[in-house]
């Protein structure tokens, strides 16, 4: 294989990897919201903020050419957010019921 070849190969990773990285950002900003909710467990976001550290960290389990090891911590944290705010009852643009809005009081015995 001559050069040209080795080039468009490695543009083309490239342009992968950037792509994947576009679409991880989007990821990652659109699940901010679901880290203030209320109704997500405390360690789905704290899996969050650790991928989040590990990806800028110097540390790799792999190294710093290939980001595949920041991606998939990344793409597991967000997967488990999500997960978790589905369960929770999150949806997008809906804040978690916190059970205060109803107007009154939740008694023991369900009635207001």
């Amino acid at each position: 294989m001559d050069v040209s070849v080795w080039l468009v190969v490695g543009a083309v990773a490239v342009l992968l990897m950037a792509g994947t990285a576009a679409v991880l950002l989007v990821r990652v900003i659109r699940a901010r919201k679901l880290l203030v909710d209320a109704g997500v467990p405390l360690h789905n976001k704290a899996l969050v903020w650790a991928a989040m550290i590990y990806t800028v960290s110097p540390v790799d389990l792999l190294p710093d050419p290939v980001y595949l090891d920041d991606i998939g911590f990344l793409l597991l944290a967000l997967r488990s957010l999500h997960s978790a705010a589905h369960a929770a009852g999150a949806r997008r643009g809906k804040p978690v019921a916190t059970g205060t809005e109803s107007g009154g009081n939740l008694s023991a015995s369900g009635s207001n």
